[in-house]
């Protein structure tokens, strides 16, 4: 396999640590194994990336998880997978990352659902764009949140899809909805995406919760 080319964008290599620990948690050491060798990553085995904030953990190698992912497993298999390994990923680790620490205290705990929203969704954008290069910005419509990711890892070098791919980051989305609504589940769906032609990746978060 090609050795992966750097974009020279990054996430803080601690995202990689968690992302790696996502993976094996949902696929198991064995499926880990064969999505990181697939991925052209199978040095991470050997050699894990340090436990740090330093940028080291490229876009590219996210774009290679995700086209493992559905190489392996089919697009509908790659997506479910994708799906549960984003939710892995925020429940192991993103969700103790600075702008939402707070989210756990009792203040927040008592304010309304729309307040919760209101708080939470731009800070899970603000994580992304203050400790790493993915770019994202949130709009609240009367019924509706727009969470844009203007520098997308996921879909990075990907063209000529006809529908979105980046199903990691809409689990990301939607378990940051449920651990900041204390356990509601929300309609995410990604609208707008790069590797289809769009000029950004774009997800639409219903404020009412499905149940």
């Amino acid at each position: 396999m090609a050795p992966i080319q750097k974009t020279g964008l990054a996430y803080p290599n601690k995202f990689g640590v968690i992302l790696v620990r996502a993976l094996e948690e949902v696929m198991g050491r064995n499926g880990l194994n064969a999505i990181l060798n697939l991925a052209g990553l199978n040095h991470y085995v050997e050699h894990p990336l340090p436990d740090n904030l330093e940028k080291g953990f490229d876009f590219a190698e996210v774009a290679a998880v995700n086209v493992a992912l559905e190489d392996m497993y089919g697009p509908r298999g790659g997506r479910g997978l994708s799906l549960r390994v984003g939710r892995a990923l925020f429940a192991d680790g993103l969700r103790n990352f600075g702008a939402l620490a707070g989210v756990g205290d009792l203040a927040f705990k008592v304010l309304p659902l729309g307040a919760k929203l209101r708080i939470g969704i731009p800070a899970v954008a603000k994580i992304f764009s203050q400790i790493s290069d993915q770019h994202s910005t949130v709009e609240e419509r009367e019924n509706e949140y727009i969470y844009t990711i203007h520098k997308c890892s996921e879909c990075h070098g990907r063209t000529g899809q006809d529908k979105p791919i980046c199903f990691i980051a809409t689990g990301i989305l939607q378990e940051a909805l449920k651990w900041v609504s204390g356990g509601n589940e929300f309609r995410v769906n990604e609208s707008r995406c790069m590797a289809t032609g769009d000029s950004v990746c774009e997800y639409v978060i219903q404020k009412e919760p499905l149940s």
